[in-house]
C-alpha cells in the first residue's frame, strides 16, 4: 500500500516535517549529500523498522540528537478502509515502533504490511560480493513471502549458535552434541529445501528479465549449491556431522549447514560474476531487485513499495529505458535524481517532484 505522508523528526540530515508523498510516482532531486537517500531510508523504516544500510540506530539520529522519531501515513486498500498509520522511534538504547498505535512486537508484522523492496549502489555486492551478501538477497526474498521462513531461518541460527558454544566448551558432552546435531539437521534441510524452491522461482524470471534490459546474447542463470544434499534425511546428516566432530572441535566451529551454501550466476557453463564487467555486474544486482519485486507480487497478490536510489545512473541511455519499461508493478516508486539528469523524461501524469536541498524538500 503507498504512503500519503512522512513525517521527520532529528532523523539524520533532514529538516522536522512532515512531506505529502500521495502519488504514484515521486521524484527526489538534488545533489549529493542534500538528503535525498536518507529520505528513502526513513520509508525503509517504516516498511521494515531498521535502516538498509545495515547501520545501527544511533547513526540515524541527527548529530547532536539521541534520538529520532518517524511517522507515515500508508493509504488503506480500499476507500471504504481507514489509513495505517505507522510510527518509528528510538531514543538512547529505546526503539519503538507502534501500528495504528498499538506496539509492534515483532518486525514480521511490518513485513506482511507494508514491503518496499529497495534498489542501492550496496546492492552490488549481491553480484561480486561474499557469499554471506547473496545468501541475505534470497534470505530476503524468501522472507518477504514467508513469515514461516523467517521463523525457520531465525530457528536454525539459534540451534547453530547453540552448537557452536557447544564445540567452543572446554570439554564438549557427546551426548549434547548428538541432540543439537538432530535438531541442526531437522531446520538445516529444511532450509535447504525452502531455499530450492525459491531458486527455481527466481531462476527463470531472472533469465528473461536480465536478458530483456542487457540484450547479452547468452542467457544468465541462478544456481543454487546447497552444502548438504536436500535428498539424505535428518539421521543421514547427524550421522556425518558426527563424523567431522573432532575437526570442529578443534576449530569451535561447524563447518557444514546452510549457513555455508553457495548462490552463484552461471552464462554458457561458467561463472558469470567471474569474468563480468562492472556495468554487467551492476545490472545483475538491479535486475535481482526487480525479480524481488515481482517474486514478492506473483506469491503474495500485493503490490509493494519501490525505492530507486540513483540507479540509472549505473545504465547507459537505452538499457535505462529497456529498464524502465520492465520495472515491475509497484503500489508506489520513489526515484532519486541528481539534477543535471534527464529525470523529465521518465515523468508521467501521477508524478510528485522535489527539490531537495539540506535536508528540505520543495515542491
Amino acid at each position: 500500500m503507498p504512503f500519503d505522508s512522512l513525517k521527520l523528526s532529528t532523523f539524520r540530515n533532514l529538516a522536522d516535517t512532515e512531506v505529502c508523498i500521495a502519488a504514484d510516482r515521486v521524484f527526489l532531486i538534488g545533489e549529493n549529500g542534500q538528503g535525498k537517500t536518507n529520505f528513502l531510508e526513513a520509508l525503509y523504516y517504516l516498511s521494515y523498522g531498521s535502516s538498509f544500510r545495515g547501520s545501527v540506530d544511533a547513526e540515524a539520529a541527527k548529530r547532536g540528537s539521541s534520538s529520532f522519531s518517524l511517522g507515515g501515513k500508508i493509504r488503506a486498500s480500499a476507500p471504504d478502509l481507514p489509513s495505517d498509520d505507522i510510527r518509528v522511534s528510538w531514543e538512547g538504547k529505546t526503539k519503538e515502533i507502534r501500528l495504528n498505535g498499538k506496539p509492534v512486537h515483532d518486525r514480521k508484522e511490518l513485513v506482511e504490511r507494508n514491503p518496499a523492496v529497495v534498489f542501492c549502489h550496496e546492492d552490488y555486492g549481491f553480484a561480486a560480493g561474499e557469499p554471506e551478501r547473496r545468501r541475505f538477497f534470497f534470505d530476503q526474498s524468501a522472507g518477504l513471502v514467508s513469515a514461516g521462513y523467517i521463523d525457520l531461518l531465525r530457528e536454525y541460527k539459534r540451534v547453530l549458535r547453540q552448537r557452536n558454544a557447544a564445540l567452543k566448551g572446554q570439554r564438549p558432552r557427546e551426548e549434547v552434541l548428538e541432540l543439537i546435531d538432530l535438531q541442526l539437521a531437522e531446520k538445516g534441510l529444511a532450509l535447504m529445501r525452502e531455499r530450492t524452491l525459491l531458486q527455481a522461482e527466481f531462476d527463470s524470471r531472472f533469465a528473461l528479465r536480465y536478458e530483456g534490459v542487457s540484450l547479452l546474447g547468452d542467457e544468465v542463470r541462478i544456481r543454487y549449491k546447497p552444502n548438504w544434499q536436500v535428498e539424505l534425511d535428518i539421521e543421514s546428516i547427524a550421522t556425518r556431522l558426527a563424523q567431522r566432530r573432532a575437526e570442529e572441535i578443534a576449530l569451535g566451529t561447524s563447518l557444514s549447514g546452510p549457513h555455508r551454501d553457495r548462490w552463484s550466476f552461471v552464462s554458457c557453463g561458467r561463472d558469470f560474476a567471474a569474468t563480468a564487467s562492472t556495468g554487467q555486474l551492476r545490472l545483475l544486482s538491479l535486475t535481482l531487485r526487480m525479480v524481488q519485486a515481482e517474486y514478492y507480487t506473483a506469491a503474495v497478490g500485493r503490490l509493494p513499495v519501490l525505492l530507486l536510489d540513483d540507479v540509472l545512473l549505473e545504465l547507459d541511455r537505452a538499457k535505462r529505458m529497456r529498464f524502465l519499461e520492465l520495472l515491475p508493478r509497484a503500489a508506489q516508486a520513489f526515484f532519486t535524481f541528481l539534477p543535471g539528469e534527464s529525470w523529465e523524461e521518465y515523468r508521467t501524469g501521477a508524478t510528485l517532484t522535489y527539490e531537495v536541498h539540506d535536508g528540505r524538500f520543495e515542491d
